[in-house]
């Protein structure tokens, strides 16, 4: 991308995040939804709604064609998203990147096995490394590496009383055939009478073309008030093709500031070995989150101060900025 593109886009969304750093902590306060003009309102209403509509009604008729005759009474979280990352970096090259992800959930196909159409499998991020590159908003891990298709059995247990064990399978929708069994298992605890609650999450896979995966992750969290939560995750992950143990851990403070904006401040360790441990990266960061515009546009800016191993841990600063537009069929109820 061409520096003066870089510029418009970052000017871009600062100017559409000015109004939500300029209102701080206030946005409570007012009845509005969106931060844009008027004719901007007028002009992408209809095309979020005609889109919308679109992913809501193909993922419906899949089901209805697979499940029951409920597939119209019942909620479907069915979403296409839309991203434009801008990531500027001190000592390396900067990055532009156009994102797609999407999930299409069809409810009522068979009471214990669902069908799972979903853009980008975990086991196709890359390394842990790679995997927080791509992770300044969510806590988790997303990104768009293709497309897998399958059939999905679920336990019968709530993971607030027992483990929920998920058993899928499929292929990878790419030539070759690439194909795919995946086991997971899920658990939360409240611990004991305090507010600490712990979420653990297994999966062990196997992909034709990447072999055999397996990781653990850990969460650990809990609100301090109505606006403010803390939150520890840790996550261990070892893959056949790389064929070493990794493990990352996130500290997290989070804070509501309103009714459409949070920020979250964290510290971030990587590192890989079991038994000669070693740090290969940490980092903080703070990530302001805006919802600019009726619950489907939202703006991120993420500045972080890293410590690379590859440069002799001499500290380097990140930006991030990034621009998400949301289909989903509960917006077009809205």
């Amino acid at each position: 991308m061409s520096p003066s593109l870089k510029r418009w886009l970052l000017w871009l969304i600062l100017l559409l995040a000015a109004p939500a750093l300029a209102e701080g902590g206030t946005d409570d306060q007012g009845d509005k939804d969106s931060d844009l003009p008027p004719w901007a309102i007028d002009k992408i209403t209809p095309v979020v709604d005609t889109v919308s509509g679109w992913v809501n009604d193909v993922s419906r008729n899949i089901d209805s064609y697979f499940g029951s005759d409920d597939y119209l009474k019942v909620e479907n979280h069915s979403y296409l998203r839309l991203s434009e990352e801008l990531v500027l970096r001190q000592h390396r090259s900067d990055e532009n990147d156009l994102g797609i992800r999407y999930k299409l959930q069809l409810p009522t196909t068979q009471e214990r096995l669902k069908l799972i159409i979903e853009s980008d499998p975990e086991e196709g991020l890359g390394t842990l490394e790679q995997q927080a590159a791509q992770d300044f908003r969510t806590g988790r891990f997303d990104g768009a590496k293709g497309a897998v298709i399958g059939l999905e059995g679920k336990g019968a247990n709530d993971k607030t009383m027992g483990w929920e064990n998920r058993l899928s399978g499929g292929i990878k929708l790419h030539l070759p055939v690439d194909p795919y069994v995946r086991f997971t298992n899920e658990r939360l605890w409240q611990l004991g009478n305090s507010p600490w609650t712990l979420e653990v999450d297994n999966r062990l896979s196997w992909f034709n073309s990447k072999g055999y995966s397996a990781r653990t992750l850990w969460d650990l969290g809990r609100p301090l008030n109505d606006k403010r939560f803390l939150r520890f995750v840790t996550q261990f992950q070892w893959q056949e093709d790389y064929d070493r143990l990794e493990f990352y851990q996130r500290a997290e403070y989070n804070q509501l500031l309103g009714r459409r904006s949070a920020m979250r401040y964290s510290a971030v360790l990587l590192g890989e070995g079991a038994h000669n441990p070693q740090i290969d990266d940490y980092y903080l960061e703070a990530l302001y989150r805006r919802n600019i515009h009726h619950g489907f546009l939202y703006v991120d800016v993420a500045p972080s101060l890293h410590f690379p191993r590859e440069v002799n841990f001499d500290p380097s600063w990140e930006i991030k900025l990034r621009l998400e537009i949301y289909f989903r069929g509960d917006i077009v109820r809205r």
